[in-house]
């Protein structure tokens, strides 16, 4: 573990398996209640000295992180595909993703501007002063080990706080790898502390603590719950990046070919282990068999191993109770009456055998009475779902209590408009199966969380506004 600026060890020695055959990939030391105390006590000691920094002395730290994560490239993206299966074009994109969220606020961290409002009074003065909150908790997950703490480090380091990283267990290699470049930038002691290890170890006594002021988390709805409930003693500040349920919705008038390549990319990426993948596939009646026949078609090729190999499009799903949970919301759509098109079954022969491997499939004909339809699915499933109207689907996409990401097609400028509008989701994709990027802010409603990240919306959750006033006499 890395606290108060020195790598420290311990008994507890967690070890890291591949999740494509099981095998060691490394290993972590895991911390108790004592050394969570010290990073708490270690980040609020910097915080004064850090936030003291200018906004282009804080800037110049992160450009070297940036530099190094650059330098690095290759190796950590091969550490992402060890640590958690995702193919390895994907955990190259990770990495360029990491490194544009550093370089993005480095250049805000210069941007953090005050205001001037003016006064009723002739002879005051009021103006209004944004100072970092002070010290973070970052907690974030396994599907994207490296990007996820980028997100985070980025906008806290830059407009002043002082952070502490807790990454997942299933995936803290990359995180490990994060910190150590960071210790190489030659960030001051205590500024960032990476801690690995339980949620009693570690998550009680951040969220007892005073001195930690914010909680970013990124993971599921039911432990975003939790931890706000929690941060209600201290009144901490959350931001809360939590589950989704994305509707993919293609219109009778869409682009079929376009759609079915975007359905491919937002379902199967990272074998659909992530919280923005389409988990319904809503599609008009008219054009329903010619795109589930293209769809299904695309499926069949999608080449199935070891993240690793360049040729490989799905990885292994990050452990068995993932794949357990995907065979049982399967197997619960069959029962009920889906029609199974491709997939659906475990994969034989000895690439696959000591792996957490599922094959892409797709399901016909779904019903809302299916569990697949309002659970989250982390996994290569996908359900296709009929419908005739607008308004319709429309309805069907927003009855659900997730808000995260959304996409349709469509190529009536009207009705890209009126649906858009209409979508009760923090975003919205049209005829764009990836409408992320870091000069916007990613998030969503409802359940699926609150605050942002990214744009230059990410940075306004980890600043304190002060107002001053300054009456003087008049002359």
């Amino acid at each position: 573990m890395y606290i108060n600026g020195e790598w420290i060890t311990t008994n507890a020695v967690l070890e890291i398996t591949n999740p494509v055959n099981g095998d060691r990939v490394g290993e972590v030391y895991q911390v108790g209640v004592k050394e969570t105390e010290y990073a708490v006590s270690a980040a609020k000691e910097a915080f004064p000295k850090w936030a003291g920094l200018s906004g282009d002395q804080r800037s110049v730290y992160l450009n070297k992180i940036v530099d190094k994560l650059i330098e690095k490239k290759e190796y950590l993206a091969q550490t992402i595909t060890k640590e958690m299966g995702k193919p390895i074009v994907n955990s190259r994109g990770e990495v360029d993703s990491a490194i544009a969220y550093f370089k993005w606020f480095a250049e805000e961290a210069r941007r953090v501007y005050g205001e001037i409002i003016p006064s009723p009074l002739p002879n005051k003065r009021i103006s209004v002063m944004k100072q970092p909150l002070g010290v973070v908790a970052a907690i974030t997950p396994w599907n994207f080990p490296l990007s996820m703490g980028a997100r985070k480090l980025g906008p806290a380091l830059a407009v002043g706080c002082t952070v502490i990283l807790r990454p997942s267990r299933e995936a803290p290699l990359s995180s490990l790898e994060l910190v150590k470049i960071i210790d190489q930038a030659g960030l001051p002691k205590g500024v960032v502390n990476l801690l690995i290890g339980g949620t009693e170890e570690i998550i009680g006594p951040i969220m007892a603590s005073d001195a930690v002021r914010k909680i970013t988390f990124t993971g599921s709805t039911e432990v975003g719950k939790v931890l706000v409930k929690q941060s209600a003693d201290t009144l901490k500040r959350v931001s809360m990046e939590l589950g989704g349920h994305a509707p993919f919705i293609v219109f009778e008038d869409a682009d079929i070919d376009l759609a079915v390549e975007g359905a491919i990319k937002s379902k199967f990426t990272s074998a659909g282990q992530q919280c923005v993948c389409a988990n319904r596939i809503y599609v008009h009646d008219n054009i329903y068999d010619e795109f589930s026949q293209k769809f299904v078609e695309k499926s069949r090729e999608l080449v199935i191993g070891n993240g690793l190999k360049e040729t490989t499009a799905i990885g292994p799903l990050v452990n068995s109770a993932a794949v357990n949970k995907v065979v049982q919301q399967v197997e619960d759509a069959l029962d009920k009456g889906a029609k199974l098109l491709c997939g659906g079954s475990y994969l034989e022969g000895q690439a696959y055998s000591k792996g957490s491997f599922y094959p892409p499939t797709v399901l016909g004909d779904v019903t809302e009475e299916m569990v697949i339809t309002y659970e989250e699915t982390f996994g290569p499933i996908a359900p296709l779902i009929r419908f005739t109207t607008e308004e319709e689907v429309v309805q069907k996409a927003n009855n659900i209590n997730y808000g995260l990401a959304s996409y349709f097609y469509t190529n009536d400028a009207s009705r890209a408009i009126r649906v858009a509008d209409k979508l009760d989701y923090g975003m919205v994709g049209i005829n764009d199966p990836y409408p992320f990027t870091v000069q916007s802010p990613f998030g969503g409603s409802k359940e699926s969380g609150m605050g942002r990240e990214g744009g230059k919306q990410g940075i306004e959750d980890y600043i304190e506004l002060k107002t001053i006033t300054h009456q003087f006499k008049l002359t």
